[in-house]
């Protein structure tokens, strides 16, 4: 992880580790309000993904794994790589999926290798004491990074800055979906799709290189 945001992912490895400690191996444990809506965030990263064709994905910021589950379920062809800073969150993920082969999780980021495809779900949401600014800073710095591990391009979601402003919260970050969309249009790919027809109050970035 690049010294400049160490303290940032420190307070996120605190973070989620006492998400799952709490809650265990389940939405609430990966800071969701429920299954169902952590499903469904599924279900608009993986329009990024073929259904009938065997690739190989990374999941940064894993968690416990839920997203293995989802995949299994749909009948995906896949070999998966989950990366996520809580090493409590990992030994969970490896609890829930020691009997399946070619699932592999790790807690170290430079182990995930470069695969056709990257998922990131939720991961920018919690921005804490941090200002809006630097928070954006370390988005798209992450962004960057995840770029450089997928062949074929990723998917991302965020909180959306048109949300009712009086139920935004102060340690969450909204993203404004233009200023995203623009940013990965101008610097990944020609090919960008904006996911924000789906009642939840974020939105979905679709990369396809």
């Amino acid at each position: 992880m690049t010294p400049e945001f160490t303290d940032i992912t420190h307070q996120v490895e605190l973070y989620y580790t006492r998400k799952v400690e709490s809650h265990g191996a389940t939405a609430k444990g990966a800071d969701w309000n429920s299954t169902e809506s952590q499903t469904l965030r599924f279900e608009q990263l993986a329009k990024l993904l073929p259904l009938r064709e065997y690739f190989s994905i990374n999941d940064y910021g894993c968690g416990y794994g839920a997203l293995v589950a989802y995949l299994n379920t749909n009948q995906y062809d896949f070999a998966y790589y989950g990366f996520d800073i809580s090493e409590r969150m990992i030994e969970e993920a490896r609890r829930l999926n020691s009997a399946t082969p070619h699932r592999q999780f790790t807690s170290i980021e430079s182990d995930l290798p470069i695969a056709d495809y990257t998922l990131l779900s939720g991961i920018f949401n919690v921005k804490m004491d941090n200002t809006t600014a630097r928070w954006q800073k370390y988005v798209l710095h992450t962004l960057d990074k995840v770029n450089k591990i997928s062949r074929k391009g990723f998917a991302f979601n965020a909180l959306t800055n048109y949300a009712d402003a009086d139920k935004m919260r102060v340690d969450l970050y909204y993203a404004d979906p233009m200023f995203i969309f623009d940013y990965c249009k101008r610097t990944f790919s020609r090919y960008i799709a904006v996911l924000h027809d789906y009642p939840l109050y974020e939105f979905t970035i679709v990369v396809r290189k």
